[in-house]
């Protein structure tokens, strides 16, 4: 008797909690009620928010641009790429052709600076380059080509300079390259200046006698650079004819000032000896 009461007991246990996990399963705990689990719910919201991001690199309009720029960080091309013209390509996405380099795309990210010079913003006249803004880079690449250095890091640009166009004897607009053709032309000061040299903008510098008199002038690919210690190399091996040093060696140190030896013919210098 005692047993058949006990097994009346544990079949009634046994109905209840199975009812109980039917209840459990209709009402969405456990399981979904589309019978996935949370494993496989979590997995399907992970494949499509990586859709919507795939949708957004390829979209217009800043979120694409932003989700590309992030994309090139990981696969493009890093390095400096001087006396270039930048050209506008798509928004966000431009082509700076440098001589040496070639042409090589590149993107615009929220952080990149763009420092301007008459073209892209700010006063031609100014001696200070102006911050402006991406908008104003793409307004003026849309217009043509712009004279300007890229700084670029994983194919995302970190630096846009414009290249200033002020002849020594006065100021003038457009590009660095215009500026030269200028000179060139005749407009340019010509002799040698001892005196400390400054840098005032990629590839433009200037000169300051004992008395202050300030010269402007600019730098060329077949520019003489010469270092003792100053620009580069070092006082006790450099020799008589100094270290051969490069454009970019010499705007860090222009960038600090240091006194030098400058040789100028038509406003562009011929040769830059540092003291020693």
């Amino acid at each position: 008797m005692i047993n058949r009461h006990l097994r009346k007991a544990v079949l009634a246990s046994v109905a209840i909690t199975a009812g109980l996990l039917m209840t459990a399963c209709q009402s969405g705990t456990g399981a979904d009620a589309s019978g996935r689990s949370g494993t496989d719910a979590a997995a399907v919201a992970e494949k499509v928010s990586d859709a919507e991001n795939a949708k957004d690199s390829s979209g217009s309009g800043s979120s694409g641009t932003a989700n590309a720029a992030n994309s090139a960080r990981s696969r493009g091309v890093s390095g400096s790429f001087r006396n270039g013209r930048v050209s506008y390509l798509a928004p966000g996405k431009y082509i700076v052709s440098a001589p040496g380099k070639g042409d090589q795309q590149f993107w615009v990210a929220d952080d990149t600076e763009v420092h301007g010079a008459g073209t892209i913003c700010g006063d031609a006249g100014s001696r200070v380059d102006a911050p402006c803004t991406l908008d104003q880079l793409e307004a003026a690449a849309k217009r043509g080509a712009v004279g300007a250095d890229v700084e670029m890091r994983n194919g995302v640009a970190t630096l846009v300079t414009e290249r200033r166009a002020a002849a020594p004897q006065g100021s003038g607009t457009g590009s660095r390259e215009t500026a030269v053709d200028g000179i060139d032309k005749g407009r340019g000061v010509s002799g040698t200046w001892f005196g400390n040299v400054s840098l005032l903008a990629p590839g433009k510098f200037t000169v300051s006698d004992m008395k202050g008199v300030e010269q402007q002038f600019f730098v060329a690919e077949d520019t003489d650079i010469r270092g003792y210690d100053d620009i580069c190399g070092d006082a006790g091996t450099a020799g008589r004819d100094g270290t051969k040093c490069t454009e970019e060696q010499l705007e860090t140190a222009a960038r600090k000032g240091f006194g030098a030896e400058v040789v100028l013919s038509n406003g562009i210098a011929t040769s830059i000896r540092d003291d020693h």
